[in-house]
């Protein structure tokens, strides 16, 4: 993964791109490599319903468009948490190369079970492989752990408080997964929860 991002360090240089051009094409990867597998998946057989859904992506919208619209005047959300430098900002998106690779690799092993909503496959397996064998929701904790990197590439209060809103939703949606997995798998899955974190390594 490092060696991936020291190339990848070398040919931004190169180029000229700025940390957070970088940054933003990280984004743009991971969102088309998303979009690419989600077009093998098995079919529904239960979904959550569109009230549980807005719970957890509106926080994020409103939060989001308060944050990043210059018509709203919040200073304080603009002040650095950590040096403005190139040094610091590279390290940012070598973070931001670490999480969304790790999603990557989570999304991988779950293969045709993953929806992008909160769902029951038909066929749904428990996987438990991968990252999955120590994190309950690996996928998640790779994107947080790129939106830590975006928050230190940009240096702002507010990319902290835009990770913490990211985290509370994913909270409230891993909440409302792990009921339809205890549906489905009961006894199995629980002993799954006892055995792993839900976004941080639970080594047993």
């Amino acid at each position: 993964m490092m060696m991936l991002f020291v190339l990848a360090h070398s040919a931004w240089q190169v180029a000229g791109i700025t940390p957070l051009e970088a940054a933003r094409d990280l984004w743009l990867l991971f969102a088309v490599y998303w979009l690419v597998s989600a077009l093998k998946r098995k079919k529904t057989k239960q979904r959550e319903s569109i009230a549980h859904r807005m719970a957890y992506i509106l926080p994020i919208v409103g939060v989001f468009f308060v944050l990043y619209n210059s018509e709203f005047a919040l200073e304080w959300s603009r002040k650095y948490f950590v040096p403005h430098t190139l040094e610091v900002q590279w390290a940012g998106v070598a973070v931001m190369v670490i999480g969304l690779g790790f999603a990557c690799w989570a999304r991988v092993h779950l293969g045709t079970n993953w929806s992008g909503t909160v769902t029951l496959k038909e066929g749904h397996e428990l996987i438990r492989t991968g990252p999955y064998r120590n994190i309950r929701h690996p996928i998640y904790t790779g994107i947080l752990i790129g939106f830590l990197g975006w928050a230190i590439v940009g240096g702002q209060v507010r990319g902290l408080i835009g990770m913490a809103v990211v985290w509370l939703s994913f909270y409230i949606k891993a909440r409302h997964e792990e009921k339809f997995l205890t549906q489905e798998f009961g006894a199995k899955f629980e002993e799954h929860s006892r055995l792993t974190g839900m976004f941080l390594p639970k080594f047993s």
